[in-house]
């Protein structure tokens, strides 16, 4: 079944950040994944979102993107996204539709 990871950032230091966001690609490319949202200008529809972007993954299973959140090359680029934005970050799985 598909998990996904969502992130919810507020930036804090914007030049780390841009240093992280240029290291991902290689590294994430490494995994059997989808980068499906990347957006910093989100439109909120409803309620009040105090955050600058939401970024989504998709893995083909929990195992698999929890291999991404703990892979060493990733834990070397990611202390410059934690250094440029306050996270929440969240692993869930995805639906299982019927007849699928």
């Amino acid at each position: 079944m598909p998990a996904y990871i969502i992130a919810q950032l507020a930036f804090t230091d914007l030049e780390a950040y841009r240093r992280y966001q240029r290291a991902f690609p290689a590294v994430f490319a490494r995994f059997d994944a989808q980068l499906l949202v990347a957006d910093e200008a989100p439109e909120i529809l409803e309620g009040e979102w105090p955050r600058d972007k939401v970024v989504v993954m998709q893995f083909q299973d929990k195992d698999a993107a929890r291999a991404f959140q703990n892979d060493p090359g990733y834990a070397a680029i990611a202390r410059d996204r934690k250094a440029g934005a306050d996270a929440v970050v969240l692993l869930v799985e995805g639906l299982r539709l019927p007849g699928r």
